[in-house]
């Protein structure tokens, strides 16, 4: 035989459910006044969700209730206006199941106007998606809105759908879309690798070095022609690196030493580093350029080509031992992958050319960075904006996030932006 519910206490076979809304200027207290409250019911926590925007509080608490709800209603009330808060008390609701999102939308803009966030809202409930909740992760150097999403039709057909939907979208109206699968998966990324030239750092060393030997033209034209998938990416390197023939292997240092990063990029890294993640460069460009930025970043792993030097110190126009190219870059992936013990699915590539579509496909999340078309439409998220800590947000680190850490560390700093 069962026991009786004791007196006072809630019986989930005979009571009723209550929503509690509670609204007004978010203070020290409040969460503690309405559990009191309801504390002298007797009820059994079901639910709670509280938000706070701009120093404007919403607590919901849904709760269930074995005795007399009109009485519960009317404690509730007095004591949220005894701390001038608006309370709305729903007594019958719908207790519901609590949905697991299918999905993560996150959206990046400088501005996001409501006119696109309209859009991208349209699109997605055309795809049977309902946006179970929102959280603004970002205010600089973007805007960043992460939305956990659920999709009626989950499947491959309908991720396809639902990225290129949005993409679509977003690019209609000037803003930056990333999807992703909800769940453990999105939390459990464990490796990235970066490429260099126009991602990592501002420029392309090769066209540096070029300029340096009066062929910056000539091989500025290949490069981009390379880029844009028009020209195998091996024979183009070879191409443009004859064209350094007889450089004094001095200007190596000289090109290495004037680097520039993107903006964002020691944010990046060393946030990556405080979450735990392996970090790596893999990169069509060469060792001697990039290997001393490697090392200031305090990277894992570094893959790229090497140029030839003669006993004169002076370049070949070759270059020597395996040669990074397209492939090369998913192969170096999944060696700095099997090196770390990571799976496949938990790596991230960032590039943003047509030599980086293998990486980024081979990747568990591949994000390309201010990139060419090419590589937009297999990348699983698209960056148009110049700051390379964007990363984090599609990642699920908040702007909040990121600069408490750095207070810690009294490295927290906004640079104006231009």
């Amino acid at each position: 035989m069962s026991p009786e519910p004791a007196p006072g206490t809630a019986d989930a076979g005979s009571s009723i459910a209550v929503l509690i809304t509670v609204t007004g200027p978010d203070r020290p207290g409040v969460t503690s006044v309405l559990l009191g409250a309801l504390s002298r019911h007797g009820v059994i926590l079901l639910d709670v969700e509280q938000v706070v925007i701009r120093g404007r509080l919403t607590l919901g608490v849904l709760v269930n209730c074995a005795t007399d709800p009109e009485s519960l209603q009317e404690t509730v009330e007095q004591a949220m206006s005894s701390i001038d808060m608006v309370v709305s008390v729903e007594v019958g609701a719908d207790p519901g199941v609590r949905t697991v999102s299918t999905h993560v939308v996150v959206i990046l803009g400088n501005p996001v106007t409501a006119k696109a966030f309209s859009a991208l809202a349209t699109e997605l409930a055309g795809q049977r998606g309902n946006i179970n909740s929102i959280r603004g992760i970002a205010d600089y150097p973007v805007t960043g809105l992460e939305l956990m999403v659920s999709v009626k039709r989950d499947d491959l057909v309908a991720d396809v759908a639902l990225r290129k939907g949005l993409a679509k979208v977003a690019k209609r109206h000037g803003v930056d879309v990333a999807v992703e699968r909800g769940g453990l998966a999105r939390r459990a990324k464990r490796l990235i690798v970066f490429d260099v030239d126009s991602t990592l750092i501002q420029g392309e060393v090769i066209e540096m070095l070029a300029a340096r030997a009066g062929k910056e033209a000539e091989v500025a034209a290949v490069t981009e022609a390379a880029m844009r998938g028009e020209l195998d990416f091996a024979e183009s390197l070879h191409e443009r690196v004859k064209a350094l023939t007889g450089l004094d292997a001095s200007i190596l240092d000289e090109v290495a030493s004037s680097l520039e990063l993107t903006p964002g990029a020691r944010t990046t890294i060393r946030t990556l580093h405080r979450l735990g993640y392996h970090c790596g460069l893999v990169s069509g460009g060469f060792r001697q350029v990039i290997d001393g930025l490697a090392h200031e970043l305090e990277l894992d792993f570094v893959r790229a080509n090497t140029l030839e030097i003669d006993d004169d110190n002076k370049l070949t126009g070759r270059v020597i031992g395996e040669i990074i190219d397209r492939p090369g870059k998913a192969v170096a992936l999944r060696a700095f992958a099997d090196q770390v013990g990571v799976p496949m699915e938990q790596t991230v590539a960032v590039g943003d050319g047509a030599n980086d579509i293998d990486m980024l496909t081979a990747a568990g999340l591949g994000i390309a960075f201010n990139a060419k078309p090419a590589l937009q439409e297999v990348a699983d998220a698209a960056l148009s904006h110049p700051f390379l800590d964007a990363v984090l947000f599609i990642l699920g680190v908040t702007r909040d996030e990121i600069e408490a850490a750095d207070a810690v560390d009294g490295t927290s700093r906004r640079v104006p932006l231009l």
